[in-house]
């Protein structure tokens, strides 16, 4: 076995120091917001892949943090808390709506702005809302309708009829022969 040098032991033991810091700061970092801003609420009937810690936006602009999501016990629809920017001030009737980064993403809370003349107040509900849209459930509903059509075409060819070019009984393609 070579004998390694002092250099490069040192060299490697600052890379994992320094890989280690990295790593202690993103665990003790993880999920908080910067506690800034006011609270909002928002009821929705399904936020999967919504997360705490998630971002909330307006137009793709990060503008808050979602920081809490528990169960209304009396509706069993999801709640969800979320901090807004303080030097933002969202009229009473804007929309929020659980949105996805992209098609294997995390998701998001999208905010639309109304048009209200007066303003949502720290710790008010959010009325106006869309619910997360599962992937897993459109495409179950795709397959589906495109399997409910090709039972409804067969159904209209007769489904037991011959079809042009078949034989009947005799199950072949070609006619009978004849002599």
């Amino acid at each position: 076995m070579a004998r390694h040098g002092v250099a490069e032991t040192v060299t490697g033991a600052a890379v994992l120091v320094v890989a280690l810091a990295f790593l202690g700061y993103a665990v003790a970092h993880y999920g908080r917001s910067s506690g800034d801003g006011y609270p909002l609420t928002a009821q929705f009937d399904q936020i999967d892949g919504l997360n705490v810690g998630g971002e909330v936006r307006i137009a793709g602009v990060k503008i808050g943090t979602v920081t809490d999501e528990r169960i209304d016990p009396k509706t069993f629809n999801a709640v969800v808390t979320m901090t807004v920017r303080d030097d933002l001030q969202l009229p009473k009737d804007t929309g929020a709506a659980i949105a996805s980064e992209s098609l294997l993403g995390g998701k998001y809370i999208s905010l639309s702005p109304g048009g209200s003349e007066t303003n949502l107040q720290p710790n008010q509900r959010i009325t106006i809302t869309q619910s997360s849209i599962s992937l897993e459930d459109l495409l179950g509903k795709f397959i589906f309708s495109v399997t409910s059509l090709n039972g409804s075409k067969d159904s209209k060819d007769g489904g037991d009829r011959p079809k042009n070019g078949d034989a009947g009984a005799g199950g072949g393609a070609l006619p009978p022969r004849g002599k």
